[in-house]
Order: structure tokens, then sequence, then C-alpha cells
């Protein structure tokens, strides 16, 4: 099973709007670099004609990055079928089942509301379509431990594990992927990557804007289960990890699964909660919603590499910058020779993994300044790793879901320890702490890493000296 590719492609929630941004320009991508050729089946609830629904595709094509070639998409509006129906209507599934014909090894992504994964996954193997296939379901994972076990049952109960992709776009981009290459492929960092030579690790996601039309959405989720439970645990797995034992997606799993189990589950005190003002009158906001759209934490991992070493993961909306950044904090040597080398928050060593908006990797030392005199300054050594032609999110997570390769997805174990190791916060934890529009957050957040420096908030430009 692993080895083949899928022969269908069906999108449950075709009409919807992840389609619209996401779907539909990767696989236009995928039908230009020649991936993508088998029949796409769209399903949703809308008594839509082809002709819309190819109006739609066209659409979203020419509001991402334009049409660029008009053979690739008239490839793509002929891969196109569409089946209209209500999910809980198992005539619905017998409409798929007839559209895909002699398809045998169909991939079904559920590009839906959590609400109804359940319904459909259920629907699936009432109707036979699960025998040989594949399903794809899109994050949140649940919303809690006891909701990610049963929607784990579920899925389960009607595929096997190794036919279950949990997508997260966030693991397809190329930049998260480099920390994993980067760790691995070069033998000068693995002899300080522990508790001996790291001070602390920081993951900082911002973004500048705030819950616009999402309000619903978000009076259900919160920056906690958000962002930092899947998106920023991700990261820290890829870079808190031992060596897999091979480069399988498996080992990787494995290893990764076992980053999880070791975090220590969060207490109320180890963590901030913030809401930006004017947050409770956006769309759909209760008056009095006490769900944070900042959060800040402190967190450890208790195996042999890490202990002791603070993690401090940060993320919300209306911030000054959007951006993703790692600092890894190196101790400083061990006899203080210079005295403008002491252990300062501008002093000290650190690697800077910048992820977004652009892609690069620093590394910062401190170089002697020109004179007799010992003096110095810290600067850093830059790498630019902007690429072109890369692969979106969606169209790689797409292609290797079809080709039955896991490596970027994420596996059952994982999602159960992830949700253990906030399940408590999620209902026990402090009020909101306002903060304005445009600031880093709420000030409380600042004592959680008073002890290591404070926060390094990224900023637009990449200077060589920080």
């Amino acid at each position: 099973m692993a080895t083949t590719q899928s022969d269908a492609l069906v999108i449950f929630g075709v009409t919807g709007d992840l389609a619209h941004k996401m779907i539909f320009p990767a696989l236009y991508a995928m039908v230009k670099r020649g991936t993508l050729k088998v029949p796409v089946i769209g399903v949703a609830f809308p008594k839509w004609s082809i002709a819309r629904l190819h109006k739609r595709a066209t659409d979203s094509i020419e509001r991402s990055d334009g049409v660029d070639d008009k053979r690739a998409l008239q490839r793509l509006l002929s891969l196109l079928q569409y089946v209209s129906g209500d999910y809980k209507d198992s005539n619905t599934f017998a409409a798929i089942k007839e559209t895909l014909g002699n398809a045998k090894r169909p991939v079904h992504y559920l590009a839906i509301p959590p609400s109804l994964f359940e319904t459909v996954i259920q629907g699936l193997g009432a109707a036979g379509l699960a025998k040989n296939a594949r399903v794809i379901v899109e994050k949140p994972f649940g919303r809690d431990l006891a909701s990610a076990r049963k929607l784990n049952q579920v899925a389960r109960a009607t595929f096997p594990e190794d036919s279950i992709f949990r997508i997260d776009h966030f693991l397809g981009k190329e930049a998260i992927m480099n920390i994993l290459y980067f760790r691995f492929a070069n033998s000068f960092l693995e002899p300080i990557w522990n508790r001996n030579y790291v001070a602390s690790v920081q993951i900082t996601l911002s973004e500048s804007f705030g819950v616009g039309a999402r309000g619903a959405f978000y009076e259900t989720a919160g920056c906690l289960r958000d962002v930092i439970e899947n998106h920023l645990f991700q990261i820290v797995a890829l870079l808190a990890m031992e060596p897999p034992a091979g480069r399988d997606f498996g080992a990787v799993h494995n290893e990764k699964g076992k980053v999880f189990k070791a975090m220590r589950p969060l207490k109320p005190d180890d963590l901030v909660r913030g809401q930006y003002s004017g947050y409770q009158q956006e769309p759909d906001v209760a008056t009095r919603s006490d769900v944070e759209t900042f959060c800040a934490l402190r967190l450890f991992i208790d195996s042999w590499r890490w202990d002791g070493v603070p993690w401090y993961l940060r993320s919300g909306k209306c911030l000054p910058e959007s951006a993703t950044e790692i600092l890894v904090e190196l101790k400083p040597p061990p006899q203080k020779l210079f005295a403008d080398a002491a252990q300062t928050a501008s002093g000290s060593n650190y690697l800077r993994f910048r992820l977004s908006p652009t892609s690069a990797i620093a590394l910062a030392a401190r170089v002697k300044l020109a004179g007799q005199e010992f003096i110095g300054e810290r600067r850093e050594l830059y790498l630019s790793e902007e690429q072109s032609g890369e692969e979106a999110p969606y169209e790689r997570l797409l292609s290797d879901a079809m080709h039955g390769d896991g490596a970027l997805f994420t596996r059952e174990d994982a999602v159960e320890a992830a949700w253990k190791v906030v399940d408590r916060v999620l209902t026990s934890h402090h009020p909101v702490r306002p903060y304005k529009r445009g600031t880093w957050g709420p000030r409380a957040a600042d004592a959680i890493i008073a002890a290591d420096g404070g926060w390094h908030n990224p900023s637009p430009e990449n200077p060589t000296t920080r």
C-alpha cells in the first residue's frame, strides 16, 4: 500500500474557502509538474454544475499566482468532476462510487469542518470506498485529548494507520523541512546540541493581522489550540528529536513521538494568555470572550539530552510583524577572558532559524574590533535559504499522500501525546490579559522568559549585527 500511487483524488468540501485559497492552486501546480494525471472528484452540498466548478477553480488559480500555462489549466479542468449531496446521505457515497468508475485506489481528502470528519469517514466505510484507499484529514485533529482519541478510533476503524494522512500544511514548508536536514546533515552541530551547551530555545510565530472573518472559528479554538499545540510543537520535535535510525518516515515519526511523550505537562503558571484590544468587537466573537489571541509558555522536555533546558514558545495575532523565528541560545564560555563578552542579552552566541516570511539560517559569533584593546561585537554569519521553484506546502503534501509517503504527516500516537501536554491548561488557566494591537503581547509574557534574557523579537530585516 505504501508504494502504490493513488488513481483518483476525491475532495470533500470542494466549494469551500480552503479549496479556493489553497487546493486548486496546488492541483494546478501538480498538473504543470506532471504529477497529477488522475480524475479529481469534488464533493459538496451545493447543486453546482460542472461549469460552475470550472469557473471556481479558474478564479482560484487566477487569484493565486495567475494562469501562466493555459494548457495545464485545461488539463486540470478536464480532470475535474463533481458530486453534489449531503454527507449524511448514503446516496451521496453511492454517487461517488459510480463517478470513480474503475478507480481502485482513491485518496479521499476531507477539506471540511472537523465536526463532519466522523460522518464522512463512516460513510466511506459503509459504501466500500475505504478498501485500498487513503484518507487525508485536515487539522485540527480534535480539540483536546478526548476528542483526538475518539477521532483516531473512528479513523482506525475504517482505515489502517498507514493509510491515514493527518495534514498540517505547516510541515510542508521548505523551511520546516530544512530544520531536519540541517540538524542531521552537519557534523559540527551534534556535539553542542544538548543541555551542556544550549541555554534555552525560543520560538516565535507572530502575525500582524487579527482574526478577520474567522471569529467563529477562533472562539472554538484559540491560539493554544490553533498554533502552539500543533505548529510550534512540531518545530520543537524537529529540534529536540534524537537522530532517527534511517531516513524512512517511520523512523522519523518514532523519534518525534518520543519528544512529545517527554514533554512535561503544562500547568497554569507555565503560560500567559492574551487578547488583543478590539477582539471582542470582531464578527461572531462573544462580547465577554476569554479566548486567547496570544499565548506564551515555558516548556521542559524531560529527556537525557534536554533535561533542564527551557523552551519558550510564543504566538499571537495583531503583533508588530508576521514572522516565524527560532533562537537557540548557547551558554557562554566557561571562563570570561574578555569583559565585553560576558553573558548579556547582546553577548551570547546563538543559532537563528528564520522560517518566514523569508527563509534563512544565522550563527551569531563575537569578533574583535580593530585596535589594541580586546573589544568586540556580536555579528551574524548569515545564510539566506530562499530558492526558486519551491513546491508550495499543499502541492507537496497532496503529492506525497497520493504516493503513500507519510513523512510530512502526523501519526496517531504523536497527536495524542501532544494533546496530553496541553490538556490540563485548555480548561484550567488564568484569565486572558489585554494587549494593544501592534505590541508584542501582554507584559506578563516577559516574566516567563526574564531569567533567560527576554524575548527575541523578529525584525522585518535580516541584519548581520544583532
